[in-house]
């Protein structure tokens, strides 16, 4: 069975969704045929990989796609990225993608920067990410940088009813309303949740796959009243969310709700949002955040 994702990743840019100006000077690059080092940066699952993708694919090139969230350190550089940067194409353009490049470590950040100005005549770098200032700043300015803002949800459920209709799906539109609602803009959740809510050609929705919505209201809720550290994990239990990437801002945005003290809240919460980046488990990170802002 082939997953979603990749089966309908778009194979031209004029299947890429959104980003109209984004996708113009992108257009420039391939007519040209070729590219400055590129950083592409923006929300999980807003489409990133695949202009990445898209770019490779319109020029051409020779590639080595890293997801530097699984190989984030020096050796990453030294062992795979330099070897093949130090090579000459026989088939014109090299290019190295950098997958979720904010995972690499500052040490590695560095030495990249180093490799992109060493090999600059036989390879250009496109290096995507999540949150651009964990990037730092001599990496990012030896790249154009370019925000990819997630398509709309209404060119999201067109994109979905698009492939229901493909793969001869029963449309169920209050299935495809809830999984949009729930996991925009996140679209590769969506298309992963969808696909595993198929059976026998219809949409059977399995609401434990689907994010309890109101669970960031109900963390304020409970650091205003300064419930226990085991409610609030009840409810980060009971909501299904893997991913609370969201709940950081929603916190940052209401923390006159829940204390005085807002300066140690903001604190708090940049502390625990960059460890969130490094740590396996998602919920224990935020837990022990949570922890820590009952007690300011």
């Amino acid at each position: 069975m082939d997953i979603w994702v990749e089966k309908y990743r778009p194979s031209n840019l004029e299947e890429y969704i959104g980003n109209e100006s984004v996708k113009g000077k992108v257009a420039e690059f391939l007519d040209e045929g070729s590219i400055q080092n590129l950083l592409l940066y923006g929300s999980a699952g807003g489409g990133k990989t695949s202009l990445a993708k898209l770019i490779v694919k319109g020029l051409e090139a020779e590639y080595l796609y890293i997801n530097a969230s699984d190989e984030r350190g020096i050796d990453t550089i030294r062992e795979k990225i330099i070897p093949f940067a130090s090579t000459i194409s026989f088939g014109g353009s090299k290019i190295v993608i950098l997958d979720e490049s904010d995972y690499l470590t500052p040490q590695a950040q560095a030495t990249l920067r180093n490799t992109i100005e060493s090999f600059s005549g036989t390879c250009r770098f496109i290096l995507t990410c999540n949150y651009l200032e964990r990037i730092i700043a001599p990496l990012q300015s030896r790249c154009l940088s370019f925000s990819i803002v997630p398509p709309s949800k209404k060119e999201v459920a067109n994109r979905v009813v698009s492939i229901l209709n493909k793969e001869q799906i029963e449309l169920n539109k209050d299935a495809v309303g809830q999984i949009i609602q729930t996991h925009y803009p996140d679209i590769r959740k969506v298309l992963n949740t969808l696909q595993g809510s198929i059976k026998n050609g219809k949409i059977k929705l399995d609401t434990t796959s689907l994010t309890n919505t109101d669970f960031e209201q109900k963390i304020l809720d409970g650091l205003k009243d300064k419930t226990t550290i085991a409610n609030l994990r009840q409810s980060l239990a009971d909501s299904g969310a893997q991913q609370f990437d969201s709940l950081f801002r929603f916190l940052y945005d209401n923390a006159s709700e829940f204390t005085t003290n807002i300066g140690m809240a903001i604190v708090i919460i940049a502390q625990y949002q960059y460890e969130y980046t490094f740590v396996i488990d998602k919920e224990i990170c935020v837990a022990a955040m949570l922890n820590k802002l009952l007690e300011i």
